[in-house]
């Protein structure tokens, strides 16, 4: 199969993830759409092809020459779970002509006057959704890419060294990861191919973690509320207030950290507050994290009654401090992207990826593009054409490792 029918055909299988089940994977259809991708590497002649418990499928492409490096490709099989992504109808566009696509009868329109990105592709086949779901090229265009670059190589018998490709659960949601097994996979680098629009090759994200502030307050009927109550939601509002008002994701971009609270709920006697805190900057990182527990100190001192928990958890870092001893990666990457025509893009990721965590745990894993946009949302599209050059861009660099 193509690039595109592989892709069509992975997003018929419902993966989004959830992270209030404590499951692993967090959802059963990973778990189906991991069976189906084993019988497709099977059937291509990878003989290994399994999927573990944990519903992780692993892979081997033998080597057909003497090489020292053995070289990984990566992917995840779960969709963002906060857009459905069950009953996904795709909209093929073929010859874009940079107008204005509606998407189905949703009322929804992808349109270059919002997304100018579009008209880069002016001629070129997009795949839409109907506005009623998101896509899922994020990550299923990187899994049809790793997979049809396989089949690829298998078929033309080019030299290469070993090859291997995994494709993973929960990867929206954080936790599956922590469960790869690095050891076995056996390589001595990796990609991670879940990035955006051609070109893109990142090895800097953010450092990240979780906040959660705990508010209790004291109820009591207001009629006599004076000089007792205590409302733990207004004290909640005026945590949020000692925060920089600039430092949310709504007016960040680039290497700009932020704070982003992410829920809330409560009454007058409980709040709680769920934050993210982000920064590339392993300083400024930091004094995020105590500019949250001052403004709690701060409060508590205040109110006799103490009323502030913040409790902060770590749960990624910046992969650049792990990848930069290991340039040669990037190194590679960017010969086999000219290669094939393409100027690599270096930019700082303003999120994380599976390959930060395994940087840390010994696999340098830096993330090339998918040929996707608007991940995340009944907006998404990916581009076939450059899909199809990210999956040549896969086979260079697996025959140029070393």
């Amino acid at each position: 199969m193509s690039v595109k029918d592989t892709f069509l055909d992975l997003i018929s299988y419902d993966t989004g993830s959830d992270e209030t089940t404590g499951a692993l994977p967090s959802t059963p259809g990973q778990k189906v759409l991991g069976a189906h991708i084993v019988d497709l590497m099977k059937e291509m002649g990878i003989e290994d092809a399994h999927m573990d418990d944990k519903g992780f499928v692993y892979g081997t492409i033998p080597a057909t020459a003497q090489r020292k490096t053995t070289l990984g490709f990566i992917a995840h099989m779960d969709t963002y779970g906060g857009v459905s992504g069950k009953d996904i109808k795709p909209q093929v566009i073929e010859h874009y002509d940079g107008s204005p696509i509606p998407l189905g009868e949703s009322g929804l329109t992808l349109s270059p006057q919002d997304f100018p990105a579009l008209l880069e592709h002016k001629g070129k086949t997009l795949i839409t959704t109907d506005g009623t779901t998101l896509l899922g090229g994020d990550d299923k265009a990187g899994v049809a890419e790793i997979l049809c670059a396989a089949r690829e190589i298998l078929e033309e018998k080019a030299p290469h060294g070993t090859i291997k490709i995994a494709f993973t659960p929960d990867e929206e949601i954080g936790s599956g990861i922590q469960h790869f097994d690095v050891e076995g996979f056996g390589c001595d680098f990796a990609y991670t191919v879940d990035g955006g629009s051609l070109g893109e090759l990142e090895y800097e994200n953010f450092n990240a973690a979780d906040a959660t502030v705990e508010v209790t307050g004291f109820s009591i009927h207001t009629g006599s509320a004076k000089g007792k109550m205590v409302n733990s939601m207004t004290v909640a509002m005026e945590y949020c207030s000692l925060l920089p008002k600039g430092a949310v994701p709504e007016l960040t971009e680039g290497y700009e950290g932020f704070f982003h609270l992410d829920s809330i709920q409560g009454d007058v006697e409980r709040t709680v507050m769920q934050f993210i805190i982000r920064d590339h900057d392993k300083g400024l990182f930091q004094q995020k994290k105590e500019l949250m527990e001052k403004a709690g100190a701060f409060l508590n001192e205040k109110y006799p009654t103490k009323p502030v928990t913040v409790t902060i958890r770590d749960t990624y870092s910046n992969m650049k401090e792990q990848i930069l001893p290991h340039y040669e990666v990037i190194t590679l990457m960017e010969k086999a992207m000219r290669q094939n025509g393409v100027e690599p893009v270096t930019l700082p990721i303003r999120g994380g990826t599976d390959g930060a965590r395994l940087s840390y745990e010994g696999l340098p894993c830096p993330n090339i593009c998918t040929g996707g946009g608007n991940a995340h949302g009944k907006l998404e599209y990916v581009v076939v054409e450059d899909m199809e050059v990210i999956k040549n861009i896969i086979k260079t660099a697996a025959a140029q490792a070393e």
